[in-house]
């Protein structure tokens, strides 16, 4: 058995690396460029991949390798059930799940090349967001929010039949629903999870609540109405996803006139993480028919990482480079002897955990006076402003991903229900806004994550536990010179040593929960995010 198991990793190994290199090359020119034959070249490359991975009975083998005593090597154990999820995935009717592929593809493709317009004119997403933020106008802001909804009707249709289609994949397969299919194929428990969101829900509400008291107080004053008259497009962003400027500091400003991608190179680089040739492969900057979103793709599993971003300078988007370069060092660093079924993270949400590490530090006025992007001494004036900033933001976000998951949960479990209805209960629940006057709108399918990665979000929020986790992890543990503390540890090696030996190295080796027990000590813990922003 585990020479036959030998012989079944050489040719997935030689096949499926053959098939993700053209494939995600394919997928990286089609973001970049919008070009529908990317994306059509793509959806073939994809349907190839699916089809080798139902193929000629391999699921049937890899299933028996899941009984006890099949394998004895617990490297290859893992490697077994890491198998098995993958094939289980695939063991679909051809038409189906092609026509699954060929439809997401096409939804993809839409939302690459919608620009919301406004008077006439094509604006970005950059510039919607500008408008939301800036803004005094209450006209102004309510049409440039509308605007950037009208995705939504353009891919409504699409959306609600990929959710019929997945979810007659995952009966097929045994499951209920899509939903509750995706987190058991990623090794999660749907009934842990929803308790971990339930437990959050509870220690966030108070913080929320007390946030949103201020944020409505300011934008109501802001724009001259009631807070009884707001509506979600005057809280400065498309989704209330982060957090609005409330205070007097204006991060903005100091990345005014920086260059991203050098501060981006710099920091990594000092830690003993050079990214100078991911930045090579990346595309960084906005063009016409661009895909608007931020993303990183391992194209080959031996260190082609590239990052498409959208840079403005700004806060956001130092955050957002951090953050994906962040993935990149994930990807870049995985141990040389690791086996290429392995060489992925050991989990979705342990990847977001590391990028957004790393992405807070956009934000830190210790890490910003270290790498000379504010006077000295100047951190120790604005920290209380940024640090009041950062527990909004966090609070915020905690509260939408709740939204985002329990919609998707929801629409998956019934997907004839009003989902516009759904949306808006779920969006007044969580986050406290009124719906517009018209619910009649498919705002919800503006969301690209509905359509292009579906039951992803919880990933998100527990990256973010597991973020603060591993700050506390650092803290307490590692030896580091004192000047280098709260400053995101510019110019230290230490912490690139850290996350790669003890994070990146281990790749899938470990269940996710082995990888962070050993890394931290502990398992997976919500208290060290509640204690830094929530309390």
């Amino acid at each position: 058995m585990k020479n036959k198991f030998f012989d079944f990793i050489d040719k997935y190994r030689d096949t499926v690396s053959r098939l993700e290199k053209k494939k995600h090359v394919a997928y990286f020119n089609a973001a970049v460029t919008g070009k529908k034959r990317y994306y059509n070249l793509y959806a073939r490359l994809e349907i190839d991949h699916a089809r080798f991975l139902r193929a000629d009975g391999s699921y049937g083998f890899l299933d028996g390798l899941q009984k006890p005593g099949a394998l004895d090597d617990a490297l290859l154990k893992r490697q077994a059930k890491i198998l098995h999820h993958i094939y289980k995935a695939h063991q679909l009717p051809g038409d189906l799940q092609e026509a699954i592929i060929h439809l997401e593809t096409q939804v993809a493709n839409k939302f690459s090349l919608f620009r919301a317009e406004v008077d006439g004119h094509r604006l970005t997403d950059n510039q919607v967001e500008d408008i939301l933020e800036t803004s005094t106008d209450p006209a102004a802001v309510e049409k440039a929010w509308k605007a950037s909804k009208m995705v939504g009707g353009l891919v409504e249709a699409d959306v609600r039949r990929l959710v019929e289609m997945r979810n007659q994949a995952a009966r097929l397969l045994g499951y209920p629903d899509y939903h509750d299919m995706s987190l058991r194929l990623s090794e999660l428990d749907p009934a842990k999870v929803i308790a971990l969101f339930d437990q959050l829900d509870k220690l966030t509400a108070k913080g929320f609540g007390r946030v949103k008291d201020r944020v409505d107080k300011f934008l109501a004053d802001k724009f001259g109405i009631d807070i009884s008259d707001l509506r979600p497009w005057h809280y400065q962003n498309r989704f209330f996803q982060e957090a609005p400027k409330i205070n007097t500091l204006d991060l903005d400003k100091y990345y005014a006139d920086k260059d991203l991608v050098t501060l981006t190179a710099r920091y990594f680089e000092g830690i003993g993480m050079p990214v100078d040739d991911l930045i090579k492969n990346s595309d960084l900057f906005e063009k016409p028919g661009k895909n608007q979103h931020a993303f990183c793709i391992h194209i080959d599993r031996c260190g082609d990482v590239r990052v498409l971003c959208n840079i403005k300078p700004n806060r956001k988007w130092m955050n957002t480079m951090l953050h994906e370069y962040g993935h990149a060092v994930y990807e870049k660093y995985y141990a040389n002897d690791l086996p290429f079924i392995l060489r992925e993270p050991a989990h979705i949400f342990t990847t977001e955990a590391v990028a957004m590490f790393f992405g807070r530090l956009a934000s830190d006025p210790h890490w910003m006076s270290a790498m000379g992007i504010i006077r000295p001494g100047e951190a120790a004036v604005i920290t209380p402003l940024a640090t009041e900033n950062m527990q909004t933001e966090q609070l915020l976000f905690s509260r939408w991903a709740q939204v985002m998951y329990r919609f998707e949960q929801s629409m998956y479990a019934d997907p004839r229900q009003d989902l516009n209805q759904l949306w808006w209960s779920l969006v007044n629940k969580y986050q406290g806004l009124a719906p517009p006057d018209d619910l009649s709108y498919p705002h919800w399918a503006s969301k690209i994550h509905v359509a292009t990665a579906p039951c992803y979000y919880h990933n998100y929020l527990l990256g973010e536990l597991l973020a603060s986790q591993l700050y506390a992890c650092i803290e307490k543990q590692l030896p580091v010179r004192p000047e280098q503390q709260g400053g995101g540890y510019v110019g230290s090696p230490v912490i690139g040593k850290f996350f790669r030996e003890k994070v990146f190295a281990p790749g899938a080796r470990y269940h996710w929960s082995e990888m962070i027990r050993q890394a931290t000590g502990s398992e997976l813990n919500p208290e060290f995010y509640v204690r830094q922003f929530a309390v």
